[in-house]
């Protein structure tokens, strides 16, 4: 048994690490899910320019994606409907409706030079054998900008989940100049479905936020739906209306929606009812108004970890400083490489050192011959000498390149070469500076480009206060109590005893000083021997103060208890009296009066005494009452202070 524990224990502890590290948490470093990752390297293997039918992408997807094509085609939509890295034709879907893609062999992809600019580096990439180690694919790209911010990403892991909302790319791109200039910055969500957002508990992505549709009032009579609260669609919000106006939360006399590519439902109110009066209730009872709670979960250096918004900006400047850095060395490289080849071509053509392997009958022969010719040149040509792998380069130059060889342009080419040269290291002395101007070339492709990224902020940020339901809703119902039959509710034929609304919880306390906080129903059984009867709001009630008076158990003493209600346990008893004492009288009113007039007894002069209820102090509900006179009780008389 301890061995099939251990077992269990080690493959769960694999599953669960497999599930968070490579299927549902991306990774800080290039905000990517190892499935959209592959995605996006099958399109840079696959880019010739054109389009390619999404279920050919799938195909060749699935050559390092080992789950099928069942969770490639939705993340590859997923991505192009981002309208970032992916060029769509065909229906992808509609973001405003929830209307689903057309099958992968009816709608086309590529790669945008965006996302060549921002992922593609294969001389930087590291790179692992797929699942069945036939090819290679991408362990991280090398990207240069926060794309799990620009995304945005949803994700259910075993024992961890994450949430991260998508934020407008311009600003995150000028968030991340801010962070290399040294100036602060503040950066909040922006969704392509537009609405509103109040970000005061959004705590850098790890708190929560409050979406609304926007609406259009200018009609009394009716309200349009002109932009969508995030995760939301045309169905759910109009499904969710239709719900409210059942319950009778709202009054209207239809829906329509007349959504195309861009959002409108008409709400047509019903008579006397208008719009302005109606917003708040839309705002409590439908998909009008969401609040979002938010985890900024992202795999970090290998391990899961939970950062906020301007953490990841900051890392990612520091990335982009790295990635350019390491580009800009390694073209300088490359191109000192070319130079140095270009000087020895140049030389070797022009100095005709090739005429002196002709007498060579033997390959070492050759290339002591080609090695001998460069000897006065050394000090042109540099450190880097002459090795027997530029001497093999140099033998390979066919004869027609070398008769047509054009002096001038070899000689123009290496000075581009050295101009070039020049720059990098200039940048590379200012590589904070290089960075910025990236950046700021990025965001002018995005402005110049508005197939690319979504441009300007459509969701507009502001500050607003929940609706509470509750607080909308009308207390025009009527509660009632049948005290012959015990029955208390509003399908009952007894006396009515309060308004209420359909969200209240009622407060019965009995007259042997037991209470019940129960739901409003039609028809519920409490007895006929209910002394109080009211909404059970805490807000009201936390500043009620009950007054019991009652016998104390065996004595008979009068007895005085004086507490607050503020919490309970719904359709359980509670006891405000001892058991075993018989209440004589329950008040609500701050300050009152009250006589107690005793049984009459021998040597008992006087029979009545007068008392104030606010002389008393108020205890807790578990505390034991105040005894007022160590005599008999038999009733009492309460009148107004």
């Amino acid at each position: 048994m301890a061995y099939i524990k251990n077992l269990f224990d080690r493959n769960f502890l694999e599953y669960a690490s497999y599930v968070i590290k490579d299927r549902a948490i991306p990774d800080l470093e290039d905000g990517l899910k190892p499935v959209q990752r592959r995605i996006l390297h099958t399109l840079f293997e696959m880019d010739d320019g054109k389009f390619h039918k999404v279920a050919n992408v799938s195909g060749q997807c699935m050559k390092y994606h080992p789950h099928g094509e069942a969770s490639i085609n939705p993340a590859l939509v997923g991505i192009a409907n981002k309208d970032l890295f992916i060029d769509r034709q065909g229906n992808f879907g509609n973001l405003f409706t929830g209307d689903d893609a057309s099958a992968p062999r009816y709608i086309e992809c590529r790669i945008t030079p965006l996302a060549k600019d921002i992922f593609y580096n294969p001389k930087l990439t590291t790179w692992v054998d797929s699942y069945d180690g036939r090819n290679k694919e991408p362990l991280l790209f090398p990207a240069k900008i926060p794309v799990v911010l620009v995304m945005g990403v949803e994700g259910i892991a075993v024992g961890m989940s994450t949430k991260i909302l998508p934020h407008n790319t311009i600003e995150v791109l000028e968030a991340e100049i801010a962070c290399l200039t040294g100036k602060k910055f503040d950066l909040y969500p922006d969704f392509p479905t537009g609405g509103y957002v109040d970000v005061s508990e959004y705590e850098g992505g790890n708190g929560k936020v409050l979406v609304r549709a926007k609406l259009d009032t200018s009609d009394p009579k009716s309200i349009i739906i002109k932009e969508l609260p995030f995760g939301s669609t045309t169905e759910s919000i109009m499904n969710s209306i239709d719900a409210a106006a059942r319950n009778g939360r709202i009054k209207i006399l239809g829906i329509n929606d007349f959504t195309t590519d861009k959002v409108e439902i008409e709400i047509k109110l019903a008579r006397g009812v208008y719009a302005q009066e109606t917003i708040d209730a839309l705002f409590a009872f439908t998909e009008c108004e969401q609040s979002i709670s938010v985890n900024l979960l992202v795999i970090k250096n290998g391990l899961p970890s939970v950062m906020t918004v301007s953490e990841i900006i900051k890392y990612h400047a520091k990335q982009l400083v790295k990635i350019l850095t390491k580009e800009l060395e390694l073209e300088k490289k490359e191109l000192q490489d070319k130079l140095h080849l270009r000087t020895l071509e140049r030389i070797f053509i022009e100095e005709r050192i090739y005429k002196g392997i002709e007498k060579m009958k033997t390959a070492k022969g050759v290339q002591e011959a080609v090695i001998a010719g460069f000897k006065p040149f050394l000090k042109e040509i540099g450190p880097r000498g002459v090795s027997d792998d530029d001497v093999e380069h140099l033998l390979r130059i066919p004869i027609r390149r070398i008769s047509l060889y054009d002096i001038n342009k070899a000689r123009d080419e290496m000075e581009q070469i050295n101009a070039r040269i020049k720059e990098i290291i200039a940048h590379l002395k200012n590589i904070v500076g290089y960075s910025v101007s990236y950046l700021k070339g990025i965001i002018t492709k995005i402005k110049n480009n508005e197939e690319i990224g979504r441009g300007e902020r459509k969701t507009v940020v502001g500050e607003f206060e929940k609706v509470i339901a509750k607080e909308v809703v009308k207390r025009d119902v009527d509660l009632k109590y049948d005290i012959k039959t015990g029955y208390l509710g509003t399908n009952v034929s007894g006396a009515k005893i309060a308004e209420v609304s359909p969200f209240d919880r009622i407060l019965a306390i009995r007259k042997n000083g037991m209470y019940t906080v129960m739901d409003l129903s039609e028809k519920a059984f409490i007895g006929a021997d209910a002394w109080f009867i009211g909404a059970a709001d805490k807000d009201i009630l936390s500043k009620t103060i009950f007054t019991i008076i009652y016998k104390e158990p065996g004595s008979g003493f009068p007895c005085i208890k004086r507490c607050v209600i503020e919490g309970w346990i719904m359709n359980k008893d509670y006891f405000l009296v001892p058991d075993g004492a018989e209440v004589l009288h329950i008040d609500i009113r701050p300050k009152f009066v009250f006589t107690a007039k005793y049984k009459p007894k021998p040597r008992l002069k006087v029979l009545t005494e007068n008392f104030k209820a606010q002389d008393y102090n108020v205890r807790g509900l578990k505390a034991g009452g105040i005894r007022l006179a160590s005599k008999e009780v038999a009733s009492v008389e309460a009148r107004e202070a």
